[in-house]
C-alpha cells in the first residue's frame, strides 16, 4: 500500500538557490545524458514529482524544485506572475548545469513550461504538458474564475476538500488513506497568501493562441475525468503545437503525479528517449 510520499534516492543532492532576492530549494538526482527538469502545480511541492523521478530509472539527470511560495522554498508575498516563475526555472536550470534540457510541467507548472518553449525554444529539447491549461471556453474561464475569487476570499480549506475530488479517484482515495491524508496535511502547511497569488497565475493565464508557435517534441497527457484540465484542452493543445503527441490516460483524474507516476514515468522516457533519438 502506498502510505507515504515517495522517497528520493540516497545520492540525490539538495541545495538552494537565492534568484531575485527570493530562495528556491532544489533537489537534484541521476545520472545520464537526459537533463530533465521538472516543475509542480499550485500547492505542491518538489516531492510530488519524486514517484515518477523514481520510475524513470536511468539515463536521466533530473532537477525539481519547489516553486516560489511553495514547499520548502521562500514564503514570498505579494503578486506572483507567470514570468517570475520561468526566471526562476531558467537560473536553476542555469546552477544545475542544464543549458538546454527537456521540461515536464504539471498544471500550473504546465503553463510555466509553455511559457518558457515560447519565450527560450533554444533552451528546449523535448516538452511535457502534463494536466494543463490552454484555450479555455468562457464557461471554463467562468469556473476557475469562481474558485479563485473564493480562494482570495480565504475559503481555503473548503477551496481543498473540493478539489480533493476533483485530483483523485474515490477508488484511489479508498485504496491509500495514508497518503490521502498526508496530502491533506501537506495543503494545510501551505501559505494562503502564496497559495492564492500563485492559483491566481493559473486561473488567469492562458496561451492557446499562440501555442502554435511551440517549436519542440511536446507529449500531451492527461486524465480522462480530469475536470480543470479536462481532454478537450489537451486535444486542443495537440491540434495547434506541430510536433506533439497525445494520450488520455483512462479512468484518471487531475493527481496523474500521485496516483499513476508509473505510468507517467513510462510515457514520459518513451517520449523523451524517442524524441532524442529522431534528434540525432
Amino acid at each position: 500500500m502506498r502510505d507515504a510520499l515517495p522517497e528520493a534516492p540516497p545520492d540525490a543532492i539538495e541545495g538552494s538557490l537565492t534568484v531575485d532576492g527570493v530562495r528556491l530549494v532544489y533537489r537534484l538526482q541521476g545520472e545520464g545524458p537526459r537533463e530533465l527538469v521538472c516543475i509542480h502545480g499550485v500547492g505542491s511541492y518538489l516531492e510530488a514529482w519524486q514517484g515518477a523521478i523514481n520510475a524513470l530509472g536511468r539515463g536521466f539527470r533530473v532537477l525539481s524544485f519547489d516553486l516560489r511560495g511553495h514547499g520548502r522554498s521562500e514564503r514570498v508575498k505579494g503578486r506572483y506572475e507567470i514570468d517570475d516563475f520561468v526566471g526562476d526555472v531558467l537560473a536553476l536550470a542555469d546552477h544545475a548545469g542544464f543549458s538546454r534540457f527537456d521540461l515536464a510541467g504539471f498544471s500550473l507548472g504546465g503553463l510555466i513550461a509553455q511559457r518558457l518553449a515560447l519565450t527560450h525554444p533554444a533552451r528546449l529539447r523535448g516538452l511535457v504538458l502534463l494536466a494543463t491549461v490552454a484555450g479555455r471556453t468562457t464557461e471554463e474561464r467562468a469556473s476557475v474564475a469562481e474558485r479563485l475569487a473564493a480562494l482570495q476570499a480565504g475559503e481555503r480549506g473548503a477551496h481543498y476538500d473540493a478539489s480533493l475530488s476533483r485530483w483523485l479517484t474515490e477508488d484511489f482515495q479508498a485504496r491509500h488513506p495514508a497518503l490521502v491524508a498526508e496530502l491533506r496535511r501537506r495543503n494545510a502547511q501551505n501559505d494562503p497568501d502564496c497559495y492564492a497569488a500563485a492559483y491566481r497565475v493559473l486561473a488567469q493565464t492562458d496561451f492557446g493562441g499562440l501555442i502554435d508557435q511551440i517549436a519542440m517534441p511536446t507529449l500531451i497527457a492527461t486524465g480522462e475525468h480530469d475536470a480543470g484540465s479536462n481532454p478537450r484542452m489537451a486535444r486542443y493543445m495537440h491540434e495547434r503545437i506541430p510536433d506533439s503527441r497525445l494520450v488520455i490516460l483512462p479512468k484518471l483524474r487531475h493527481s496523474l503525479l500521485n496516483e499513476a507516476p508509473e505510468q507517467v514515468a513510462a510515457l514520459m522516457r518513451e517520449f523523451l528517449i524517442d524524441s532524442g533519438e529522431a534528434a540525432r
